[in-house]
């Protein structure tokens, strides 16, 4: 017989008693309210077709980059949890071997949030009562394959059991909403809205870019041969994400905070050369750069948040990226320069208290020295909480002890969840 095991409710509060007796009142005084999750990358198919998950693996395995990154440091490649190859080539496709793998090492994640979300959904959603390891591995697939046949665990009824208010996905210009039109169109209540995420057609070392400016030209009817046709192009899927998918946000997940602000002249002449091809990187860079400035020109018109998100160094080991692609858990934080990359943008747009621009960081170092700064200054600016590698209760403590004195509260936006694991929600 297991021994019973159960998350103690005050494991993320202070040891201090008289500390902890204050965060059990203030966790007391909003614990009840709904969830508001407006930023995210969960599959709003999900919603729309309302369809059972699967099986267990499926859910919380493969996935998840959070998950096989940390199998992957201990040499259990991608194939073996179910990860699809770009090649077509064999993986793991038995679903209860893939959870058994994930059992048998669930100790790797002992002190990282990973830990703390799985074993979150484990029992307040599914029930259980027992770790997860290799000798229970098989009682608890069971168990949550069989919940996951009910239709109280289909994706409609957990988002009404977890309270979420709205939440937002995130999709390229290129998508055509389908899902979301479903969503809207349907009787449920459930308030799911999109996020407009511009890199396919605005990084042009974006797999496919040029590619996708002839795909953004056709479904627009512009003429995105053009630097102006292009801008247009962008300006109507902007509508279209309003109009459709109920869009309040944009999301820029650029390598750098690099902006510019350059003539019309000179940004046609730029958008020339990366719409042929024949850009340098210092090019890539500048185009990049330049298109921050854009799109907030965009945003003062339509009123669309942006929200920056630099710093990562995508897809740093080339095996696994040319093995399995994109968002395959070896993406790296690098060092980011806030006050003088954004400063074309700020002179142009930063004093404009009807523009929010939401800045996320993967680099620690600028907390103090750089953003709290900035956001205590510039009206247009708001920072965003510690995210990604830093989305932990320690990643959120050393945000606020580093932020607060300087940006106050009324210049950060509170908690934004990341996740492409749903059941992971209320745990964040």
């Amino acid at each position: 017989m297991a021994e019973p095991y159960a998350l103690h409710p005050d494991r993320l509060l202070p040891a201090d008693p008289g500390t902890r007796a204050i965060a059990r009142e203030l966790y007391a005084s909003v614990a009840g309210l709904p969830i508001v999750s407006p930023h995210g990358h969960t599959d709003p198919a999900w919603y729309a077709e309302n369809a059972a998950f699967p099986d267990p693996a499926s859910l919380f395995v493969i996935p998840d980059h959070y998950v096989h990154r940390m199998l992957y440091s201990q040499g259990i490649r991608p194939e073996r949890v179910g990860v699809p190859r770009l090649d077509g080539g064999p993986v793991e496709t038995d679903k209860r071997k893939i959870w058994r793998i994930l059992a048998e090492n669930f100790h790797l994640y002992r002190g990282t949030p990973s830990w703390i979300w799985l074993n979150h959904a484990f029992q307040t959603v599914f029930g259980i009562d027992e770790r997860l390891s290799a000798d229970s591995a098989d009682r608890i697939y069971d168990k949550i394959a069989a919940a996951l046949e009910r239709p109280e665990f289909r994706p409609r009824a957990l988002f009404e059991r977890f309270n979420i208010e709205v939440i937002s996905t995130t999709e390229s210009p290129l998508d055509d909403l389908r899902h979301h039109a479903a969503i809207r169109a349907s009787d449920w209540s459930g308030r799911v809205v999109t996020a407009f995420r511009p890199d396919p057609v605005v990084d042009p070392a974006f797999p496919g870019f040029t590619a996708n400016l002839d795909t953004l030209g056709r479904i627009t009817g512009e003429d995105t041969g053009s630097y102006a046709g292009y801008l247009s192009a962008l300006v109507k899927r902007r509508k279209y994400f309003v109009e459709v998918g109920g869009c309040t946000s944009t999301d820029h997940g650029h390598p750098t905070a690099k902006t510019a602000d350059l003539s019309a002249e000179d940004a046609a002449a730029l958008y020339a050369r990366v719409r042929s091809g024949a850009a340098t990187p210092a090019e890539a860079e500048l185009f990049r750069a330049q298109m921050l400035t854009e799109m907030a020109a965009m945003s003062v018109v339509d009123g669309l948040v942006m929200q920056i998100h630099p710093g990562s160094r995508r897809d740093h080991n080339p095996e696994i990226f040319a093995t399995f692609g994109k968002d395959k858990g070896c993406d790296i934080p690098g060092p980011t320069d806030y006050v003088e990359d954004l400063k074309p943008l700020l002179a142009r747009f930063g004093n404009r208290p009807d523009l929010t621009i939401i800045l996320f960081t993967l680099d620690e170092t600028v907390y103090s020295r750089e953003l709290a700064p900035l956001a205590g200054h510039y009206p247009a600016l708001k920072l965003g909480p510690a995210w990604w590698f830093h989305d932990s209760p320690e990643g959120m403590r050393r945000y606020r002890e580093q932020v607060t004195e300087t940006a106050g509260f009324y210049n950060t936006v509170g908690f934004n969840d990341d996740t492409r694991a749903f059941l992971s929600i209320p745990a964040r």
